[in-house]
């Protein structure tokens, strides 16, 4: 009787089934810990970036009270455009003003005016009209605008704020003594050197009676620190930390995206992300006048107020706009330089766009050309680092200046692929007679 060979067959095709089973098992037993490994460095490389993220707004805070609290220039230089601005100018006025008309009797001041001095004065008044004091009130207040729009008025306020810039560091970190002038939890000026010049030029404009006047002390507010009382830790911390949590930043972030299993994606996420954090502070500062304006006595000028808060806040602000524009430019870069679809388009747009007009121009790049072809990628980083260098490098960057620096580098960008030209031969237009292998 013959043996039914389906019959041995069926065992032997369970046994190999049986076996591949198990080497699939052993196989995903084998990959597992692989995975479990990718999937950690994944989860480390997405803490990193979002604590990179978190500490790029106190890096850059950082970096402004290291300059704010610890170099006086820094902080002179910030304030001297003050002397400028419109609305410190008219809050000075009215503040030296008042001081000097509460200071100024005239009828007693008058009565003890020297007969040989009495037609000088009375020549000075007699031009005034209306009542008497509202007349000696707007001579004083011209005089008082006159002066403080001059030049004389920006050298003293400078030293003004030479001078206060121990108060301001106490008013901010709690530390500091000696001849600190804090008063009330307010940073103050003393406007008295500026009355003074005052005194003076009224009495060169006729009003010899000022020459009575008392040394007259009075105060212009600067910050109010009751308002950041609760923060004077965190800056104090800040102001230590100084240079080196922005490179603690740097060097997480750079961490994140290493550790990372596709780098390229996490370089744009972490650019991004700083990015982010940098939009975040800007946000708050925005958030904070507000608040910051709010909380201040009747008696300040807001206005004024408001120009010396984005005086001391301009260094934060260039600060943001320069890691939102860094960030936003590494993103771009290393998306473009990626290999998905939407990339390889925009970049195939680029390179065909900019190939269209060196065929049309018949320019050949010889042996440049080759170069630059062989040189494309480590000259279009160059173009990019470079572009950040000036960026960062630039003393408060303004938006307009942002702009022109991306305009340049993408001018330079533009001139590389210009210039890149292998001497390959191109397949020519249709019509044309020099298609491939044509007559």
């Amino acid at each position: 009787m013959e043996r039914d060979p389906g019959q041995s067959a069926a065992p032997d095709e369970h046994a190999e089934l049986e076996a591949l089973r198990a080497r699939v098992t052993q196989l995903e037993e084998d990959r597992a810990p692989a995975r479990h490994g990718l999937r950690l460095r994944s989860f480390f490389a997405v803490l990193l970036i979002l604590v990179a993220a978190v500490l790029t707004p106190l890096s850059i805070v950082s970096s402004w009270a290291s300059d704010v609290a610890g170099d006086t220039d820094r902080y002179v230089a910030m304030m001297e455009p003050l002397a400028a601005d419109p609305d410190v100018q008219a809050a000075v006025t009215d503040r030296v003003t008042h001081a000097v008309m509460t200071h100024l009797d005239i009828d007693a001041l008058l009565a003890d005016v020297a007969p040989d001095d009495r037609p000088v004065v009375d020549k000075a008044l007699g031009k005034l009209s209306g009542p008497l004091t509202t007349g000696v009130t707007n001579f004083v207040h011209g005089t008082v605008e006159k002066f403080v729009t001059s030049d004389a008025f920006e050298r003293v306020w400078s030293d003004l704020n030479r001078q206060a810039h121990a108060s301001v560091v106490k008013a901010l970190t709690g530390e500091g003594g000696g001849a600190v002038k804090l008063t009330d939890d307010t940073v103050t000026l003393d406007l008295a050197p500026v009355i003074d010049r005052v005194k003076q030029r009224l009495v060169d404009r006729g009003l010899t009676v000022a020459e009575k006047i008392p040394e007259i002390h009075t105060d212009f507010t600067v910050l109010t620190s009751d308002s950041v009382g609760k923060a004077k830790q965190g800056f104090r911390a800040l102001e230590l930390l100084g240079f080196w949590l922005p490179v603690v930043t740097l060097v997480v972030a750079v961490g994140g995206v290493l550790l990372a299993v596709r780098r390229r994606r996490a370089l744009v996420t972490a650019a991004l992300a700083v990015a982010a954090g940098a939009a975040l502070l800007g946000l708050g500062l925005w958030a904070g006048r507000a608040f910051y304006l709010d909380s201040l006595p009747s008696d300040v000028s807001q206005p004024a107020a408001g120009a010396v808060f984005d005086g001391l806040a301009g260094y934060l602000r260039a600060g943001v706009r320069l890691v939102v524009t860094v960030g936003a430019v590494v993103a771009l870069a290393a998306w473009l330089t990626g290999t998905g679809r939407a990339a390889t388009r925009v970049m195939a747009m680029w390179s065909g766009g900019i190939g269209a007009v060196r065929d049309a121009a018949g320019f050949t790049g010889g042996p440049v050309g080759r170069w630059v072809h062989r040189a494309r990628r480590p000259l279009n980083w160059t173009v990019v680092v470079v572009a950040v260098a000036v960026l960062v490098a630039w003393d408060r960057p303004t938006g307009l200046v942002t702009v022109w620096i991306a305009l340049c580098a993408l001018f330079a960008l533009a001139v590389v692929e210009f210039l890149d030209d292998d001497s390959t031969p191109h397949l020519a237009a249709p019509g044309s007679g020099r298609a491939m292998g044509g007559s």
